[in-house]
């Protein structure tokens, strides 16, 4: 019985693929979150690469993901609707995402309207009133990414 536990472990490993999702992956090296979220201004509009831990997938159309790390930097890959689904049952795996870095410096009208569509989306409850004040936002206008499968 022991053995038979071993050999599906081996089957189950052996075949287990990261997904690729997008176009192929172009940067040689990934750089972390907490790199280019300390200083994201000479990355604004290159393409970069991160890795980072899938925290959140958009429920309606799968159009986004948010990454973290264990420094508690978060970065959101944005993908136009239907270019990529990003898998809601990828939520806790690790992801390589590349695009480009967009900078968006955004109104606190902006953020309530932007918070109160993803909340409608999940079906979660939205307070604008957390909501105090504008701010800069970064996120990867993605072009490819592959979720391990680990």
């Amino acid at each position: 019985m022991k053995h038979l536990w071993t050999v599906a472990l081996f089957v189950s490993v052996a075949f287990a693929a990261d997904q690729k999702l997008g176009q192929p992956l172009t940067v040689k090296d990934s750089m972390t979150l907490a790199t280019l979220m300390e200083q994201p201004a000479p990355y604004v509009g290159k393409t970069v690469q991160v890795t980072g831990k899938i925290t959140e997938v958009c429920e309606m159309a799968g159009c986004w993901m948010n990454l973290t790390d264990n420094s508690g930097h978060l970065l959101r890959i944005k993908v136009e609707d239907g270019v990529i689904v990003f898998p809601k049952d990828s939520i806790g795996k690790t992801a390589i995402a590349e695009g480009t870095l967009e900078k968006h410096e955004m109104s606190r009208e902006q953020l309530i309207e932007e918070a109160r569509h993803e909340a409608e989306e999940s079906h979660k409850k939205f307070n604008p009133a957390k909501i105090k004040s504008g701010k800069t936002v970064y996120q990867i206008a993605g072009s490819g990414a592959v979720i391990q499968d680990r």
